[in-house]
């Protein structure tokens, strides 16, 4: 009775965020990024989609260490197979799974996903010296054995993402985390993204990286053991894929053109774009002209759809009542009324501009959009 208590807790808790679609797309929840027994996991691949299915994914990819075998005297050395158990597992139950794996050299260019795969046992690991519960490169390693399993990924037409940037294990002497290696597999049309929230964790040099290089922004939560204690007080991190239809394919479509948003804790992080399509989306706004006691004032209803917190500035060419500096949080499934006064004369036409500070365009600015208001006078 007790076992199952502790397997209803882990599996039994429904919690399915809801976030709009955007104008012309599907919205689905994906991670990408996990890991099971099959490289340095300590779960078995249908753990990995009961967990999806608890949390309400619609997309999810296991992408084992190529490199590395955690249990080499119990199971057999098959990249292909924690792919085959999940989808199997996943079958007829609405959840997407996608083949990958994991590129983890400890030299240049590092960790990186490569997803949409035909076959991860086909992978070249000729740096490696031993993948048996540990993790030992050979002496010397040639920029030629490091870059063949990505023209393999390039050869199978996978999407190739950078993992977790500036991870602590990277040799202190190297300094430049985007290297010449990384513009060559730029250059080569190979890199497509990056890992800008890994585990929960912002990462704001990734941000950057983005920007800079016009890369693909991913939220992945790499897990190895249960993910349900690292999360109980909060949702799962994920990335947002918007599609314009519900498939692998779809999904490849979307990431490929960029886009994505991050949802991690309270925070959104997308390009302005999708940004604003996300929060007009899930908040909406309406006003009416009111006359309280014969002062004139704009009433406007702001009214949350959505399971994401907002964190709000607004602004007016009147004045906004009882809320200093315009500040306002929003939270999921939330209405609230907003008073704009000293009106006077009731206008045909008003913004109301809003600053999202929990919605990040860049790594430097926050989301800003407008509500307009036309035809009060009607």
């Amino acid at each position: 009775m007790m076992l199952m208590s502790i397997i209803d807790n882990t599996f039994g808790r429904q919690a399915d965020i809801v976030i709009p679609d955007i104008p012309g797309y599907q919205t689905l929840k994906g991670d990408f990024h996990m890991h099971t027994v099959f490289s340095d996991g300590h779960v078995w691949p249908t753990f990995r989609v009961k967990e999806a299915l608890r949390d309400g994914m619609d997309v999810i990819a296991i992408t084992e260490h190529m490199d590395y075998e955690g249990f080499p005297d119990e199971i057999e050395k098959d990249y292909n197979k924690s792919y085959e158990i999940a989808a199997a597992a996943a079958k007829d139950k609405g959840l997407m799974v996608i083949k990958g794996v994991e590129i983890s050299p400890r030299v240049p260019p590092y960790h990186h996903n490569a997803i949409f795969l035909e076959d991860a046992n086909s992978f070249p690991i000729d740096y490696m010296e031993n993948t048996h519960q540990q993790f030992i490169m050979k002496d010397s390693v040639t920029r030629d054995q490091v870059m063949a399993p990505f023209l393999e990924a390039q050869r199978q037409g996978a999407f190739v993402s950078y993992n977790h940037p500036s991870y602590k294990w990277w040799d202190k002497k190297d300094t430049v985390l985007f290297t010449d290696f990384h513009q060559e597999l730029l250059d080569k049309g190979i890199l497509g993204g990056v890992e800008v929230v890994n585990s929960g964790r912002y990462n704001i040099i990734a941000h950057r990286m983005a920007m800079k290089y016009d890369l693909t922004m991913l939220c992945n939560t790499d897990e190895h053991y249960d993910m349900y204690p690292r999360y109980a007080d909060t949702h799962r991190p994920m990335t947002l894929v918007f599609v314009e239809e519900r498939s692998p394919e779809g999904v490849e479509e979307a990431m490929r053109a960029k886009r994505t948003a991050l949802y991690f804790d309270d925070y959104i992080v997308a390009r302005q774009k999708e940004a604003e399509a996300l929060f007009k989306a899930a908040v909406k706004a309406t006003i009416n002209s009111i006359d309280r006691n014969g002062e004139p004032i704009l009433s406007v209803t702001l009214q949350n759809t959505s399971d994401i917190p907002f964190h709000l500035q607004l602004k007016s060419r009147y004045d906004i009542e009882l809320l200093p500096l315009g500040q306002l949080t929003l939270g999921p499934q939330e209405q609230k009324e907003v008073v704009l006064k000293a009106v006077w004369k009731t206008p045909d036409e008003t913004q109301l501009a809003v600053t999202v500070g929990n919605v990040l365009v860049t790594p430097d600015e926050a989301l800003e959009t407008v509500f307009t208001f036309k035809d009060l006078n009607q």
